[in-house]
């Protein structure tokens, strides 16, 4: 059965636990090497999510911008009062 990802914000909670868990040397050896890999999941994981954002985020101001410069030609095609 596949785990549901997380939310970003979940994720890097869940990655904060695991990095204090570590430096507090909490973490059993035999769990460390799961610890470890659940960590290297979740900073792909987040990374993508925060490309993935990015691009997102580019793709609305370039259409916004496009909005404005199609606005300001309107405007220039009206004549003066």
């Amino acid at each position: 059965m596949a785990s549901k990802k997380p939310a970003y914000g979940e994720a890097v909670e869940e990655l904060e636990r695991i990095i204090t868990e570590i430096e507090e040397e909490s973490v059993d050896v035999d769990a460390l090497t799961e610890k470890v890999k659940r960590a290297t999941f979740l900073i792909g994981y987040c990374k993508d999510r925060l490309k993935d954002t990015e691009v997102e985020v580019q793709k609305a101001l370039s259409g916004l911008e496009e909005e404005v410069r199609e606005d300001d030609r309107e405007e220039e095609d009206v004549e003066p009062f």
